[in-house]
């Protein structure tokens, strides 16, 4: 036997193989975002985007493998409805369709939905808004009104009072506080 090689192989050599890939494709991302930050400001966000998507898949991914809640959303729909939502933020999300993207039905969705994600559907969507929208109001010279209409609510009004109820202040008040001269 000691002649034979190991056909089984080591798994822990292999999540060490798993773990030194991530981690170095996120050192060359987040060192590519340093390099860039000064002369392509857009290609440094591309480079965080990934790396944070990459990471975020990973925590996800490994809390999956190790003992998710009986009745919680497992990490590829989770993965898939993240990305279904902000495919779509510019439109109407049901929550109808979330669970299709999930493949489970409405009510039991939405209970896994807020076990996975700490909240409601609605509630998870409308921060994803306001997050967009607060990126936008500092990337971009848009109009609040706009703004608004991209990232998915019905006007200016709706933005403002949802912006207003989430920070605390409007959002022409909080884009001025942080504009770049």
């Amino acid at each position: 036997m000691d002649g034979l090689p190991n056909t089984v192989p080591d798994s822990s050599s292999t999540a060490d193989s798993q773990l030194h890939y991530v981690a170095s494709s996120l050192a060359r991302l987040v060192e590519t975002a340093r390099r860039e930050l000064e002369r392509d400001r857009e290609a440094a966000k591309a480079s965080l985007a990934t790396a944070s998507t990459i990471l975020q898949s990973e925590i996800e991914r490994h809390s999956g493998a190790h003992g998710c809640k009986p009745g919680a959303l497992a990490g590829w729909q989770i993965t898939r409805v993240r990305a279904y939502i902000e495919r779509n933020l510019h439109r109407t999300i049901h929550t109808r369709d979330l669970s299709a993207v999930a493949r489970r039905s409405p009510a039991h969705f939405s209970r896994s939905f807020k076990q996975a994600f700490g909240e409601p559907p609605h509630a998870y969507v409308v921060r994803r808004r306001l997050e967009k929208a607060c990126h936008l109001m500092i990337s971009s010279t848009d109009s609040l009104s706009d703004i608004a209409l991209g990232v998915g609510f019905s006007d200016q009004a709706h933005l403002c009072r949802l912006f207003r109820q989430a920070f605390g202040e409007s959002p022409s008040s909080w884009r001025r506080e942080r504009e770049v001269p």
